[in-house]
């Protein structure tokens, strides 16, 4: 069976200027789950999807070439990540390769080790490709305690009535940790539009290698839990 990984890097971060090749303790960020990546030993092909000739450069720096560039229309800010992997996979099939199993792993990933990518694959593969699996993580709270803030500051409870409940007596919610994800090439060649949110199996990972990384207070976060650990 043959995997390929495919790491979305676009050029155009707006909140983090070059937030894809900044660099993260060190090294470019990108390099962290490149690293990973090819750590874990599990990849036949491994493809950074990028419009930007200065990513192109980076990776190739990191001993990676960029097969093919990723075209504008498949670059904007609305553009939903399952046409991005269709596209990779339908260019690797004009080369004649093909590939049985899609690993989608983020640019900005730097928590994720190659441990942490054989156990995702290892669920996958038990699951003969039945179910997707996505790496998540636990709310580090019961969801049903969640308020919503008027603009007026009140808060109000967006599931009423559940506030005075224990915590033991709720179940455990998880999140997607936007780290990464394995998958059919399959469910992605026929999958029309953005895809479903259904049908995915949950590979838990820890809470502090899920940092949703959007601004330069995440960035300096992440890198004091980074250092805090490596």
């Amino acid at each position: 069976m043959k995997r390929i990984a495919i790491i979305p890097a676009r050029g155009g971060s707006k909140r983090i200027p070059d937030k894809n090749i900044r660099s993260f303790c060190g090294e470019p960020m990108v390099a962290h789950i490149i690293s990973a990546a090819l750590s874990s030993g599990l990849f036949d092909e491994i493809h950074v999807s990028t419009d930007s000739k200065e990513i192109v450069k980076v990776v190739a720096e990191l001993g990676l070439k960029v097969a093919f560039m990723r075209p504008p229309h498949l670059a904007d800010d609305h553009t939903p990540i399952m046409p991005v992997l269709k596209y990779v996979l339908e260019e690797y099939q004009g080369q004649g390769l093909s590939f049985d199993t899609v690993a989608m792993l983020m640019a900005c990933a730097p928590m994720i080790t190659a441990e942490d990518l054989r156990g995702g694959a290892a669920l996958y593969d038990s699951l003969k490709g039945k179910r997707a699996v996505l790496g998540v993580a636990e709310y580090p709270c019961p969801i049903e305690w969640a308020f919503r803030r008027e603009p007026s500051g009140v808060l109000v409870p967006t599931q009423p009535g559940m506030f005075s409940v224990r915590s033991q007596d709720l179940s455990s919610a998880y999140y997607d940790a936007g780290q990464f994800c394995f998958m059919s090439s399959q469910r992605i060649l026929s999958t029309v539009g953005a895809g479903s949110d259904e049908g995915f199996l949950g590979y838990p990972i820890q809470r502090h290698q899920a940092i949703d990384i959007d601004t330069m207070d995440d960035w300096r976060f992440a890198e004091l839990v980074y250092t805090s650990i490596r």
